[in-house]
Order: structure tokens, then C-alpha cells, then sequence
């Protein structure tokens, strides 16, 4: 601690003037070691909690000067005043602050000038130390800034920032803060280098102000991780706004300096992430909300056929998409259709919510599915003249299977029959683009068979072809379960990411 009495080495090899240096360097208040010999000196200067070293020129093994210089390599910082009752010239000086003394005292040495002497070179040392320390931790705090601000997820921020302030200084710490949900939770690291943890935990924000302060807490009160003993708690609080619950940096008060600045900013930095993040979650929140919304809120039930769909909106992290679909009966038919809108914003979902109400419209007035393509078409240049859609539109008769349908560039459906799959090409340009439509693609669903619609959120990667991704697509629908419900689940789980970034919908329709 920057309070607490300097430990001081002396080294020399005659007892009895190595007994009048300890005791003048005892008398003044300093914590003393002792060695005498250069082996013996450098052993310690590695291994004990040296502050500065007082040095006779001359030791049985090597010399004083030997000794100084391979002390400053390993610890550049460490003050090192050479004594002597023998090499007292001007050359024996000179040689020893070029050699790396900090100071050359020639005996007879009197005990007021080699205490002053002492206070002198530890003042030097102890503002290089903390200059250095500073630096230290703000290069951590930098990191630390990066690494919360770049994390997906609330729970994976908090980790980030309590590894953080454990790296920074060098101690267990916790971060604590409350969930756009409202649930108040901790990020716990143990140690600098730990992994973190996030837990459950609750606190008392009454009285917390706006802006940042920090107090001393008891261990006690924030029982998250083993403290160090005998050392109490430093509790940054950070409250940006009135309405919001604050944010609290936790860390042993030992390891602080006077004002906090590290941790102040440390607090500061990772509220503001928080806040960030809290925004964040609660913009996705609206926007996933709203996209629901435009879905249809049911499946039809009819005679013959079975449906299912699966439908999973972006991860949290990720901006809404504007993948739709639709099935509603309409004169006896079933219309189905799904597609998708260029880009991942709330300006993409309700884009989506247009085009779905357009399809819906023109599929009322009776128009077959490429009539509906070309009027929504025309609709979009007109009206949304920037955006781009992909989107496959079909109409089945439910008695005989027959299917009218026509895609806009979008992924070909699938059709399975007794365990053979084939893909339904129909290519035709994206919804937004000018250009010539080919006629409607008919066909039948046999009875038995499984036709299965999709966004390219289930087969796309970014490591790998769209060719590699139906190739999987295809082999995992050969087998299709008796419950849709369970076969659409199967799709996902095993050919959608665990991290899903961009909205994936799925469609099956199998008759009896």
C-alpha cells in the first residue's frame, strides 16, 4: 500500500557495519532486510518486497558495482544507494552512478544524511511507480472499454467487464447491474487471467445519486467472490440517468490511489456500455414484437393436409429481419407463401408487413400466383423503389394436390416423396427489378408427400456455398417425421446456428 513503512535491503558483508545501518534505517521507520553477499542480494531483490537497497561497493563474491547494474536490468525502477568506507574517490563515484547507482555515499556516513538520502530516492521511485502503474491500468481499461462494448450479449458484457477490472488491478472483482428485464445480476471474476461467471444478486439502490461515486463497503455486503482478508471494498456506482438502477464496480480497497481515477472511469466506461446494451435489447425487443405481430397468428386447419411452420427471429444481438410468410384458404385453396426482404432493420419488418398484405390482396381478388408477383412487383417499384424481395407464392388445391406457384428469386422448395427429394426450380428476377416473368410452375403433391418451404437463414453460412447448404437441407428432409411439428424442429436444430443471424422460417405441408 502507498502508506505502509519501505521495505529496505542492506547488503554488506561486515556485520558489525551492517548492524549500524539497520538500526539508523530501523529508527526512521523503514521495514529492513539484510543480506551479505551479492548472490544473496539478488536472491532476495527476487523474491521479497524490496523498495530499495542500500549497497557496499565491495562484497566477498562480486562487486557492488556488478551487483547495482544486474539489479537495474531485472528492476529498472528499484533506488540503489552504494555505500563505502574504501572507494571513496572521485573515481569510484563516478563509476558507481554510471553504473546505475542513485546515490554514492562515502563514510563516515552520518545516520540523518542516509535517511535523507533513503527519502530522497524512494520519492523518485514511488511517483515512477505510480506513474507506471497508472499507465498500466489505463492500457487495461482500454482493452477492458473494447472488449464491453463488442460483447453480444448483457451476460457476456458484465463477464468482460469483471475480467476487466480483475486485470486491471490485479484482484478479484464483480460488476453488477440490472436487465432491461428488470433482474439485477453480476459478473464475478476471481482473479486476473479467471474466466467470469455471471450469477443472480441484489442490491439496495436507494440513496445511489446520478453520476459516479464510490464508497467503502464490508466485505461482507457483497459476498460474490473470496476478497482478499484484512482488506475492505471499493464500490464504484455509476447512475447515468434518474430512471435507470445503477451499475456498481466492485474491487478491494487495498489496491486503490487516492481519488479512484481507474476505477472511476473503469465504472464510468461500463455503464455507458450497459446503457447501450439495455437500449439495445429494448429497441430488439419492440422490433421482434412487431414482426410477430404481422406474422399470421394461426395455422388453418384442413381436411387432408397437415401443416407446420417454425418460425425464429435473429439473436438478440442481431437487428430484425423481414423474412414472412403467409397460409390462409381463400375459394377453396390454400395459399401459401413466404419470402424475404433485403437488409435486417425495422425498416426491413415492416417493409415485410407491406408486401404480406399486398399478396394477401391480390390472392382475394383471384389472381393466380403470377399475376400476384407482377402486380406486387409493380406495387414495390412504384411505392418502395430502393427495396429488394425475394418471395415464392402458391396456391394448392387441397383435394387433388395440384399447385400453381411462381418465385421471385427466391430458394427453390422442396418437395419429399417416400424418402426421394427434389428441389422445385423456378427462376425468375427478385421483386423490385423490371424484367420478364416465365409462366406459372405446376405440378402435384402426391399423397404421402411433404412439401417444405424456407428463408435462407436455414442453409446459408458464411463458410460455406449456397450448393453445400441445400445439399444438407436435402438430406436431412429424406426423412420426414409423423409429426411435422417434430420434423420442422429437426430442420432447425440441426441445420440452423446455435447463434441464428438472420431470421430463419420454415413451412411444411404433407397430404394425407
Amino acid at each position: 500500500m502507498e502508506g505502509a513503512p519501505a521495505t529496505v535491503l542492506v547488503v554488506d558483508d561486515s556485520r558489525t557495519k551492517r548492524y549500524l545501518l539497520v538500526s539508523w534505517l530501523t529508527r526512521a521507520g523503514f521495514e529492513v532486510r539484510e543480506a551479505e553477499t551479492g548472490k544473496e542480494a539478488l536472491e532476495r531483490v527476487g523474491t521479497d518486497p524490496v523498495e530499495l537497497v542500500v549497497l557496499d561497493v565491495r562484497l566477498p563474491d562480486m562487486s557492488g558495482f556488478e551487483v547495482c547494474e544486474r539489479i537495474k536490468v531485472s528492476h529498472p525502477a528499484l533506488p540503489v544507494i552504494h555505500v563505502s568506507a574504501h572507494a571513496v574517490d572521485v573515481v569510484d563515484r563516478a563509476q558507481g552512478l554510471t553504473r546505475g547507482a542513485d546515490a554514492y555515499l562515502a563514510e563516515p556516513i552520518e545516520p540523518d544524511e542516509l535517511v535523507a538520502t533513503a527519502h530522497a530516492v524512494l520519492r523518485y521511485y514511488r511517483a515512477r511507480r505510480r506513474a507506471e502503474l497508472f499507465a498500466e491500468r489505463l492500457a487495461r481499461l482500454a482493452e477492458t472499454t473494447i472488449a464491453v462494448h463488442a460483447a453480444p450479449t448483457f451476460g457476456r458484457l458484465l463477464e468482460e467487464a469483471a475480467m476487466g477490472a480483475a486485470a486491471i488491478f490485479r484482484t478479484p472483482a464483480a460488476v453488477v447491474a440490472e436487465t432491461f428485464d428488470g433482474d439485477c445480476v453480476a459478473g464475478v471474476c476471481p482473479g486476473p487471467g479467471e474466466a467470469g461467471s455471471v450469477v443472480p444478486w441484489t442490491v439496495d439502490d436507494t440513496g445511489v445519486p446520478t453520476g459516479t461515486t464510490v464508497r467503502i463497503d464490508e466485505p461482507s455486503d457483497w459476498d460474490l467472490t473470496d476478497w482478499p482478508a484484512d482488506d475492505r471494498l471499493a464500490v464504484a456506482a455509476a447512475r447515468l440517468r434518474e430512471d435507470r438502477a445503477p451499475l456498481y464496480v466492485v474491487v478491494p480497497a487495498g489496491v486503490q490511489v487516492p481519488g479512484m481515477p481507474v476505477l472511476v472511469q473503469l465504472a464510468q466506461a461500463v455503464a455507458a456500455s450497459v446503457e447501450a446494451q439495455r437500449s439495445y435489447d429494448e429497441e430488439h425487443r419492440i422490433a421482434v414484437t412487431l414482426q410477430r405481430s404481422l406474422l399470421p397468428r394461426r395455422i388453418p386447419t384442413i381436411d387432408g393436409l397437415d401443416l407446420a411452420v417454425r418460425y425464429e427471429p435473429a439473436s438478440a444481438q442481431t437487428e430484425v429481419g423481414g423474412d414472412f410468410y403467409e397460409l390462409v384458404m381463400l375459394d377453396g385453396h390454400l395459399l401459401m407463401a413466404i419470402g424475404d426482404v433485403a437488409g435486417h432493420s425495422l425498416h426491413a419488418a415492416t417493409v415485410m408487413a407491406e408486401l404480406r398484405h399486398a399478396v394477401r390482396a391480390y390472392a382475394v381478388e383471384g389472381h393466380q400466383p403470377g399475376e400476384i408477383l407482377h402486380r406486387v412487383n409493380e406495387l414495390m417499384r412504384r411505392l418502395l423503389p430502393y427495396e429488394l424481395a425475394t418471395i415464392c407464392v402458391l396456391l394448392l388445391e387441397p383435394d387433388s394436390g395440384k399447385v400453381r406457384m411462381a418465385s421471385a428469386g427466391h430458394l427453390p422448395p422442396l418437395l419429399a416423396v417416400d424418402g426421394q427429394v427434389e428441389f422445385l426450380q423456378h427462376s425468375a428476377p427478385l421483386l423490385g427489378v423490371r424484367a420478364a416473368r416465365p409462366p406459372d410452375l405446376e405440378f402435384v403433391v402426391p399423397a404421402g408427400a411433404t412439401l417444405v418451404l424456407y428463408t435462407d437463414g436455414l442453409i446459408e453460412r458464411r463458410d460455406t456455398t449456397i450448393d453445400e447448404g441445400l445439399a444438407a437441407l436435402a438430406g436431412q428432409a429424406a426423412r420426414v417425421e409423423p409429426d411435422l411439428d417434430a420434423f420442422c424442429a429437426r430442420l432447425l436444430r440441426e441445420l440452423a446456428p446455435s447463434e441464428i443471424h438472420d431470421d430463419v422460417a420454415v413451412l411444411a405441408l404433407r397430404r394425407h
